[in-house]
């Protein structure tokens, strides 16, 4: 993950990177490009999601830039909203469920360290997915839970998401 030269939290909401990068503390943060099997298994969250949006009252996106924290805006893989959803261009108010889905490049270090940090600036829920076995694991500010049977359950709501079902689909 390389950073870039600083800027100002505006330049960077205004300002369109291809591919799109992070932006903390006045640094753009380069994100691992997800191969064909991370962005397959990304839309199909999203479209799973998506499809029970009235079901469990939820609003799903993909890589929607979140102030989580002053000059931190990282990018979801993919992120629920619990309805009414927040108001605005970027959202300050944390979402849901954040899901990251582990790229080739990614170091696990880099990737816990982030959902820890998720998790102590307001994040319920991270959700890690390996997308080639689909293995994952659920981080709270409390656990680190490994979803030993493939479908993640967020405790308190409707949201099960069979990963398995999710791709066969």
């Amino acid at each position: 993950m390389s950073v870039d030269a600083l800027l100002s939290v505006e330049e960077y909401l205004r300002t369109s990177y291809c591919p799109d990068k992070e932006f903390r503390n006045g640094a753009l943060v380069e994100r691992n490009v997800g191969d064909k099997v991370h962005a397959r298994l990304q839309a199909l969250l999203a479209a799973y999601l998506s499809r029970r949006r009235k079901q469990w009252q939820i609003q799903a996106y993909t890589e929607l830039r979140i102030q989580v924290r002053e000059n931190w805006y990282p990018l979801p893989d993919v992120c629920v909203y619990a309805l009414p959803e927040p108001e605005g261009r970027y959202p300050s108010q944390p979402p849901l469920l954040w899901i990251e889905i582990l790229s080739q490049d990614d170091k696990m270090i880099e990737v816990w360290e982030k959902a820890r940090s998720l998790t102590e600036n307001g994040v319920p829920y991270v959700w890690i997915v390996d997308p080639n076995t689909l293995e994952s694991e659920l981080r709270t500010l409390e656990a680190v839970i490994a979803i030993r049977d493939k479908t993640l359950r967020i405790p308190g709501t409707a949201i099960v998401i069979p990963l398995q079902e999710v791709v066969d689909e």
